[in-house]
């Protein structure tokens, strides 16, 4: 298992070919190992199902081979320790090469499952999750479904939702020497902010949340230094607490640019909530053989970034977050703890036959 994990850090997945080319080394791991996958194919970017198993129950594994672009030097993963670097050694190739080796483990017995067991894997979860969008709006879903990205094996029940807007705000052009002919669009833009940051929405917390978080990610405006410029867009992303109203928030921020004269609000992409509950039957049985292996309490957590789980919640299945420990994904030093990838292989397999 290990070394398929080096094998698959080796390929430089952080584009669409290397993704399918790490696609593909995984489809021939599984076929020469008699397991016979599924391969999709969406705008150029490729996916895979496997099954074993059967009944009516289905347990989804997600795991995603593309990776965050990284110096050619993280493409050779190395070992110190327990730990294994390497560019996508945490996020989240460890879980995929877990959750195959557990797959053709079960294999092996599939008369001894009780439900059917599908393996996804995809290859564009850091640019936006469309193959395992793709997947879902296929059928492709279970009663529950992991998300193999690092958790320290913790589980991510929920998720904080998606707004992604702009708030294109207009003014008067005029010459720089003469300000007060114009209306400076970018002046009006920090009024605007500071307004945004009062809306009641941003108040809103939860078991797992303190807070949304509202982060102004980007500003568009002007081009010389002799003109008042006459628009200015402010780009926000919100990742707002389960429970919230999407639709509400958007409503109150309308709301808000409507004070301001010549304003429009453009929704870039909205993503909603995982709002998995820990009274759910598979997060119960999963935190106790979790905890059992591991010998310490396996606690329940909100992540406030966002992971393929989304999609499969919003069509009814309990979904998490649930890997491997290990640090400094998207970093220069990125590592997974091997024996944390070991325990959580076993941890898999036990689950499945639970």
């Amino acid at each position: 298992m290990i070394n398929l994990l080096k094998n698959l850090i080796r390929i430089k997945s952080d584009d669409v070919q290397g993704a399918n080319e790490a696609l593909l080394f995984c489809k021939a791991w599984l076929e020469e190992r008699e397991i016979v996958p599924i391969i999709y194919e969406h705008e150029s970017q490729l996916m895979l199902i496997a099954e074993i198993g059967s009944g009516d129950e289905c347990i989804v594994w997600n795991g995603h081979v593309d990776v965050v672009p990284g110096n050619p030097t993280q493409f050779q993963p190395y070992v110190e320790g327990d730990y294994l670097y390497g560019r996508g050694s945490a996020d989240m190739k460890a879980g995929v090469a877990a959750m195959m080796d557990a797959f053709y483990e079960l294999s092996k017995n599939p008369l001894k499952l009780s439900k059917k067991i599908q393996l996804h894997l995809v290859t564009d979860e850091e640019t936006g999750g469309n193959t395992s969008h793709y997947l879902v709006s296929k059928g492709y879903n279970g009663n529950f479904v992991i998300c193999g990205e690092p958790t320290h094996l913790h589980i991510g029940l929920q998720a904080k939702g998606i707004i992604q807007l702009d708030i294109v705000l207009k003014g008067k052009s005029s010459h720089g020497s003469r300000p007060w002919e114009g209306v400076n669009a970018i002046e009006k833009a920090f009024a605007f902010d500071q307004e945004m940051r009062k809306l009641s929405f941003l108040t809103a917390s939860s078991a797992f949340y303190d807070y949304p978080s509202l982060n102004l990610a980007k500003i568009h405006a002007g081009d010389r230094y002799n003109v008042v410029p006459d628009k200015c867009v402010l780009s926000y992303d919100i990742r707002y607490v389960p429970g919230q109203n999407q639709d509400a928030i958007i409503d109150e921020i309308q709301n808000a640019a409507n004070h301001f004269f010549e304003s429009e609000v453009v929704i870039h992409s909205t993503a909603p909530a995982v709002t998995t509950e820990d009274n759910n039957s598979y997060v119960e049985k999963l935190q106790g053989i979790t905890s059992k292996i591991m010998d310490r309490p396996t606690n329940l957590f909100g992540q406030h970034g966002s992971a393929d789980t989304r999609f499969y919640a919003e069509q009814g299945a309990g979904a998490i977050e649930f890997g491997p420990s290990g640090a400094d994904w998207h970093g220069e030093n990125e590592y997974v703890s091997i024996s944390s990838v070991e325990k959580y292989k076993n941890i898999l397999v036990s689950f499945a036959l639970a």
